[in-house]
């Protein structure tokens, strides 16, 4: 049956009504029971407001508030045979009594659900343990490594949180880890990333670089300490930012301004501005940390151009303390384009599981200090200690200037002795320790974002 039916603006639109009796539809309602043809009708809201307006209408959401009412009721009987089943199983199989040995013959597919599920939380608590190589079998990794190394054409380092451990920086995904410690619901605890100086690892690699055996790095990590350890602006890429580091995006070029103290005390996700202004344009300055969601676009300090062709142009890669759980998704840093035989040679150096562990030549299990240390034993370079003087950053840092010396809350990075600060005021040195404004952020997001899928 053909019908003119007008839309809101007057115009009239043929759709085509196919009427469907079924043999429980009521026969005071016979149009209840009706189908519309949807490549025939016009506005699917005309159609729902005619179909509630029929006399099977407030039938029809009484039978829809029943469904979801069924629903709902099954899921909780679902939950409570999961619960019953699960309390069965904890127990022995000696001690099972005949009444639940029936429940779990009766309820054979959620047994097997359960099962399958401590088997997947068994895999990921294996992954989270952190484990350690004996001294022999280090030493023989290291050795192993240490050969790699001296062969290498073009050998690349990835760094992440677990270089920055023994400066008292807490990684991500440790045992003691920041997402690790939210995840369990526990609170971070406040960090003085200031007082923190660059490690054993840091200085390895800034020699191992001086010596012309590292071309480039690339880090995940935050916390300046590659830029302090010496090591090159040029070698370094720094993927996530540097909280040491302000920038003006409205000067051409983007001017840079390096400070003595932690930028991202206001700073958060989708958050930038640092209320403090650039001294060419008035414009206001905005952190270089890029958070979980954000893609960075700053040529620096992230420098991904760096990366990417020292990525084409490796033959090794060193993985140091990185879970490699973010890096891998950067696909253009593992050549995965090529033929496995033409791929670099990936060595790995972490406690815990990565997802690149099979694709590794040799995965070393061990704290990136002792086994940094022992590599540069094997290729008998003398390192460095690392001396506050010659830190880089006291040269590199802008001078706040008079109205902006209030315009943060953070410790200054003390200067050596004699050398005077280009920020800040002295008495901040009393100042309570706090996390800086990256750290941790984004958790949340990530956590919601899970729970949706």
């Amino acid at each position: 049956m053909l019908e003119q039916i007008p839309d809101s603006r007057g115009r009239c639109r043929p759709f085509t009504l196919n009427f469907t009796r079924t043999t429980s539809a009521p026969a005071a309602a016979p149009l209840r029971a009706f189908v519309l043809n949807p490549r025939e009708s016009y506005c699917s809201a005309d159609q729902s407001r005619m179909a509630e307006g029929v006399d099977g209408g407030v039938s029809s959401r009484t039978e829809r508030k029943a469904l979801e009412k069924a629903k709902i009721l099954q899921r909780e009987s679902e939950r409570e045979i999961f619960r019953l089943v699960g309390q069965v199983l904890k127990k022995a199989e000696a001690e099972r009594s005949e009444e639940e040995a029936a429940v779990l013959l009766l309820h054979r597919d959620t047994v097997e659900e359960l099962c399958k599920r401590q088997v997947r939380r068994n895999v990921l608590k294996r992954k989270q343990e952190e484990v350690c190589d004996d001294a022999d079998e280090l030493k023989s990794k290291v050795r192993e490594l240490a050969a790699a190394v001296k062969q290498a054409k073009h050998f690349v380092v990835y760094t992440g949180a677990g270089i920055s451990t023994a400066a008292s920086i807490p990684d991500y995904r440790g045992p003691n880890g920041v997402w690790t410690q939210l995840q369990k619901g526990r609170t971070v605890s406040s960090s003085d990333l200031s007082k923190a100086e660059p490690t054993l690892t840091h200085m390895c690699i800034k020699t191992l670089y001086k010596e012309m055996l590292v071309k480039h790095v690339v880090s995940q990590n935050c916390d300046g300490l590659h830029l302090r350890s010496g090591l090159p602006r040029h070698a370094l890429s720094e993927l996530h930012g540097n909280m040491f580091i302000e920038v003006c995006t409205s000067c051409t070029p983007v001017r840079e301004y390096v400070r003595l103290f932690d930028v991202t005390e206001r700073t958060s996700l989708h958050r930038h501005g640092t209320d403090r202004r650039c001294s060419h344009c008035g414009s206001e300055l905005r952190d270089t940390i890029v958070h979980f969601g954000e893609r960075g676009t700053l040529e620096q300090p992230l420098n991904w151009k760096g990366a990417t062709e020292a990525a084409k142009m490796a033959d090794v890669i060193l993985c140091l303390g990185s879970s490699l759980k973010v890096l891998k998704k950067y696909a253009c840093l593992w050549c995965m384009n090529r033929p496995a035989s033409k791929r670099p040679k990936l060595y790995i150096v972490n406690l815990q599981w990565t997802p690149k562990d099979d694709l590794a030549v040799l995965k070393i299990n061990g704290k990136c200090d002792d086994v940094m240390s022992l590599l540069m034993e094997e290729l008998n370079i003398q390192v460095p200690t690392y001396n506050r003087a010659e830190d880089p950053i006291f040269s590199l840092a802008t001078h706040l200037r008079p109205e902006e010396a209030d315009s943060h809350t953070r410790d200054v990075i003390a200067p050596p002795a004699g050398q005077e600060a280009c920020s800040g005021d002295p008495d901040q040195a009393e100042a309570t320790a706090v996390q800086g404004g990256w750290f941790g952020r984004g958790y949340g997001k990530g956590r919601k974002k899970k729970k949706a899928t």
